[in-house]
Order: structure tokens, then C-alpha cells, then sequence
């Protein structure tokens, strides 16, 4: 029973069309797959049919966190695991979402809502126009947009971190890699990952106390010259860039921080520490060194950094304790 990789999210988008025109015009993503109400993009380099899905909605909010688990038996292995831990779960039958097979839905306690799948579609362009002559590319390297190369990782807000990634870790495999104490003893942030990555997913704390939300996405870029490059197609093509460039202290990476037009946060970054130990033991930052964890270069997060996040839609979540 085990998590490969972080897979995608799905998020309600109050404007579809801007998003869209933004997520392929300016980010430099790529539809694989289009209906009235739904988009399916990803990466150059995302191996799979999709690392994001932009859904019409009245408003924007997170509908799901897609997880890819190891095999069919593990899919099978996590629902008798949610039985018997008396979790809560429905399962989403292949083809509701496009390219993706079976999948296990529930929430985390802080109500962070998740899948596990195993079934996807892997993608590798017939398109003439975009088969690379290298054959470790599913297609050619773009010529426009800021083209990150792949899907990163998911950061959330919850009341309760400690307590999430407690239950992330015990139930679902993730290791917790490092995070930031409070000088009162409350966790003020954890960050986990099941890859070699210095997080597949980060938890932060909820200040306002209203439960789970969405901070932002992330996807990758090869280098800095690539992040300043994005910082720049940004300005010119109507980006909101939140905060950076910058580099968080915690994982060595450089960031960049901006707004999509529906509202929702976009990260791109590059860099950053990976971890290899099978016996690596949680690092604690302080609340005193929490601000070079942020940016070691010395910039403050901005307050809307702190505050400022997508609710979770009220159709996500897991419904029922499922069956088999």
C-alpha cells in the first residue's frame, strides 16, 4: 500500500475562459482534453493526461488533490485500510474524470479533499506538429510561455497542523520532512513528501480558523534564468505576481509567486534540496528563523501571503464510507 507521486488538482474556475487563455497563453500548459465545462492540461514534460483540471464554476475553490498510488492492489489495499480505520471514502467511477480510471475520494480531518487513483492515461503526442526527435519527451519543448517542465507539489491551510500531518503521514505513507514550531509550541507549518522532492504537499496554518483551503499549486521550471524569465512574461501579459523572485530557506528553492485570473495561486520554482535518506528525521525550523525559511534573502512575505487562500467547493470531500 503506497503513494507514488502527486498527480494533479482540480479547481472551480469563476472564469473559465480567462483561465484557460492564461493557463495556455501565458504558463505555456497544453489542453489534452476540452468540454463545455472542463479543461485537461499539463506539462511538457507530464507524462500523464493531466496535471490540472480547470472546472466552470460560480466561484473558484478547490474541488480535489489527485494522488497516483503504486499498483491496482494498492487502490484496493487503501480502501480495506479506510475500512477498517473507520475513514470515510466514495469511489469516483473511471471516465468521470477524462483519462483517469477508478479512484478512492475522502478528506484528510483538516477536510482537505483527496483521491488516490491508479488508472491514467499516459500521454505521448500524435501530433506531427509536436513529436520531439527526442524520444524521453512526450512532446517538443515549447516555444512560448513559461513552459514549466512538470507538476510539483499542492500547499494547503488547515486550523489544525499538527494534527493533518500527523494523519497524512500514519494513514496515507507521506513522510514528514521539516517544519516550523512556534514559539509557543504550535506548529505553524509541515512539509511532506512520498518523492525524493522536498514535498509533495505542504501544510500551513489557518490563521482565520476556517478550516481547509487551498494556497497555492506549483510547478517546476528548470532554472532561475527560467523563473526570472516568468517573472517577466508575467508583467507583460497581465500576471499578478504575489511575491518573488525570492528563495525559501526551508528547501533551498527559488520561487515565484502570482495570481491566475480566477484568482487562485500559482507558484513556479526551481531548485531546491532532494532527499534520498531512508532514515531522515523531521527538521525543526524555530518561529525565530522562520522568516529565512520564507526567504532567506531577506524579503517579508507579503501579509495576503498569510492570509490570502481558495475555499474548498462544497461538492468535494468524500460523502459516505464507501465499499468495494
Amino acid at each position: 500500500m503506497k503513494i507514488a507521486h502527486a498527480g494533479h488538482a482540480e479547481l472551480l474556475v469563476n472564469n473559465l475562459e480567462a483561465s484557460k487563455k492564461f493557463f495556455t497563453e501565458t504558463m505555456g500548459l497544453f489542453i489534452t482534453e476540452e468540454d463545455a465545462t472542463s479543461v485537461y492540461l499539463r506539462a511538457w514534460q507530464d507524462w500523464e493526461h493531466h496535471t490540472l483540471v480547470l472546472t466552470k464554476g460560480e466561484k473558484s475553490a478547490l474541488v480535489h488533490l489527485g494522488w497516483r498510488v503504486e499498483s491496482p492492489e494498492s487502490l484496493e489495499q487503501y480502501a480495506r485500510h479506510f475500512d477498517d480505520a473507520g475513514i470515510a471514502y466514495r469511489w469516483v467511477e473511471a471516465g468521470t474524470e477524462r483519462g483517469q480510471g477508478r479512484a478512492l475520494r475522502f478528506s484528510s480531518p483538516g477536510g482537505v479533499p483527496m483521491e488516490l487513483y491508479w488508472e491514467i492515461e499516459k500521454y505521448h503526442t500524435t501530433d506531427p506538429e509536436l513529436i520531439s526527435a527526442l524520444p524521453s519527451f512526450p512532446q517538443k519543448y515549447p516555444l512560448s510561455g513559461i513552459a514549466p517542465r512538470r507538476f510539483d507539489h499542492f500547499n494547503v491551510m488547515v486550523n489544525d497542523v499538527a494534527r493533518e500531518q500527523t494523519w497524512i503521514t500514519g494513514e496515507m505513507g507521506i513522510k514528514h520532512r521539516y517544519f516550523v514550531e512556534g514559539s509557543n509550541g504550535q506548529r505553524r507549518g509541515s512539509w511532506l513528501s512520498i518523492s525524493n522532492l522536498s514535498h509533495d504537499i505542504a501544510v500551513m496554518h489557518n490563521r482565520s480558523g476556517t478550516g481547509a483551503r487551498l494556497h497555492h499549486i506549483a510547478y517546476y521550471v528548470d532554472s532561475p534564468d527560467e523563473l526570472l524569465r516568468a517573472a517577466t512574461i508575467l508583467v507583460e501579459h497581465g500576471g499578478k505576481i504575489e511575491w518573488g523572485p525570492g528563495k525559501h530557506g526551508t528547501s533551498g528553492a527559488t520561487f515565484l509567486y502570482f495570481f491566475e485570473p480566477s484568482g487562485h495561486r500559482i507558484e513556479v520554482w526551481t531548485g531546491g534540496m532532494l532527499i534520498f535518506a531512508p532514515d531522515w528525521e523531521p527538521i525543526r525550523w524555530s518561529q525565530e528563523s522562520e522568516v529565512l525559511g520564507f526567504d532567506m534573502w531577506g524579503t517579508k512575505a507579503p501579509e495576503s501571503y498569510l492570509t490570502r487562500s481558495s475555499e474548498v467547493a462544497e461538492t468535494a470531500g468524500a460523502g459516505a464510507t464507501g465499499t468495494r
